[in-house]
């Protein structure tokens, strides 16, 4: 992973079109890993993921789509952004963005200049 991104307080986690985790950043280190794993990466994606999300993930990798949700876990709240990744015009996986956002926020509505 990037340095960027490595200390990002964002979890970035990506997986081949096939599945196979071959990235994380620190942040999906600490969120995604079991006590006692000290990696996933080589691990397949669906594998870590029950029903119905499984199904889902199976999906996004099948039709190269982008999913979008919000989720609230022991009392944090986050984004999921999970969406394609190409090289060359060639779809070659799914990378998630998962980060923790307040329950309420601001929403701003930009309108063009004219």
């Amino acid at each position: 992973m990037d340095k960027i991104f490595e200390e990002l307080n964002v979890a970035i986690t990506v997986c081949k079109a096939d599945g196979e985790i071959i990235e994380m950043n620190q942040k999906s280190k600490t969120v995604n890993l079991r006590p006692g794993q000290e990696s996933i990466i080589g691990q397949n994606v669906l594998d870590c993921h029950p029903e119905p999300a499984r199904t889902k993930l199976q999906s996004l990798l099948d039709n190269q789509e982008t999913n979008i949700y919000t989720v609230e876990k022991n009392g944090v709240k986050k984004l999921i952004y999970q969406t394609p990744w190409y090289e060359k015009g060639v779809f070659m996986g799914l990378v998630e963005f998962s980060m923790e956002i307040p329950f309420e926020m601001p929403h701003f509505v930009r309108k063009p200049k004219v």
